[in-house]
Order: structure tokens, then C-alpha cells, then sequence
């Protein structure tokens, strides 16, 4: 009975030692971890959204709260003015979630541009929603409170031949980009304004 109360109190110190030294590896490398999804997935996107802008996006940003959680806004400056943002959204595509990042014109409320990030979708047919720039060129230029959907649900929006449930999951990311944009623009507007400040 000893035995197995020594054990116990053994096996017990070990877990709560490998459980802090886990916790103070992850605190030290999600910075890191984050930096690098931010640079090397979503930011080819951002910054082929934000074309001409003349500052870095991907290093100026604001966080905002949501009921959805935090989201990282990337504001862009045009002639020196943070005229646009950028940020991810999530559709249910074929395959499961996908990363879809929205760009907005501040000003005129409009699509500056859409881009797949991640997704699980089928080589060749749904993941041309992410490498078939005339399916993403569909979105640019149109309101952002537009109703997004693909034609064949009445929408505006061709989708990719054999690929229709993941443009759905586009279609459907966009829209909730759309409902995050008009529930803390003002929020948006007044961080920018403040860290422009």
C-alpha cells in the first residue's frame, strides 16, 4: 500500500512538472507560432488584397473583440490614409473549414478582395477556390453587405465547375465577414483613429 502511495505522489509530481514546463513552452513560443502563421499563410493573401498600399499591413493591425472572438484587423494606407482592413473569416466548404480573408474599402464599404488561406478541399476541384484568380475576381468591387451566394442558389456569385459546396464556403465566409464588418466598424474606425493618433 506504501508502494502505490509513493508512486501516486511520484507519478503526480511529474505530471504537474511536465504540465508547467508544456504551459511555459507554449507561452514562449505562440508569439512566434503566431507571427509565422500570419507571415507565411494569411499574408501572401493580405498582401496581394492590399496591393499599393504604403504601409505593411501584416506588422499594422488591431484586435477587436467579437462574439466570434478576437479578430485581427490588417489595415492598409493608401496615399498615407488607412483607407482599407483586411481580415479571416471561416465557410463550411467540402472538405471542412476554410480560411477565407476579406478585404474592405473603409470608405466606400466595398470588396477590395477575397482569398483562401486554408482548407481541406479536394485537389484540383474545390482548391481552385483558392488558385483560380477569376473566381476570387468575382467578388471585388461589390458591396460588402451584399447577400453572397453562388448562382445556382440565386446568388450572384459563378461557382467553380464540380466545385460548388466549397464556392458555397466562400460565399458563406464572405457573408460573415460581412456581419463582423457592421458590428464593430465603429469600433474599427475609432481604434484606427487612435492608433494613427
Amino acid at each position: 500500500m506504501r508502494e502505490m502511495v509513493k508512486l501516486f505522489i511520484a507519478v503526480a509530481v511529474f505530471s504537474g512538472l511536465s504540465g508547467g514546463v508544456l504551459a511555459a513552452i507554449q507561452n514562449v513560443t505562440k508569439e512566434r507560432i503566431e507571427y509565422q502563421q500570419i507571415k507565411f499563410v494569411k499574408g501572401p493573401t493580405i498582401k496581394r488584397i492590399m496591393e499599393g498600399c504604403t504601409n505593411d499591413p501584416l506588422t499594422d493591425r488591431v484586435t477587436l473583440a467579437d462574439k466570434e472572438g478576437d479578430i485581427q484587423f490588417f489595415v492598409g494606407k493608401f496615399n498615407g490614409r488607412p483607407d482599407a482592413v483586411a481580415f479571416e473569416t471561416f465557410g463550411k466548404g467540402f472538405g471542412g473549414v476554410m480560411g477565407v480573408i476579406v478585404g474592405v474599402d473603409l470608405k466606400a464599404d466595398k470588396i477590395l478582395g477575397v482569398g483562401v488561406t486554408t482548407h481541406s478541399e479536394t485537389p484540383g476541384v474545390g482548391s481552385r477556390t483558392k488558385t483560380d484568380p477569376s473566381f476570387a475576381a468575382q467578388f471585388k468591387g461589390l458591396p460588402i453587405t451584399e447577400p453572397f451566394q453562388v448562382k445556382a442558389d440565386g446568388g450572384q456569385i459563378d461557382a467553380l465547375s464540380g466545385a460548388t459546396i466549397s464556392s458555397r464556403g466562400v460565399c458563406g465566409a464572405v457573408v460573415k465577414a460581412a456581419e463582423i464588418y457592421e458590428r464593430l466598424k465603429p469600433s474599427l474606425m475609432q481604434k484606427i483613429r487612435r492608433k494613427q493618433g
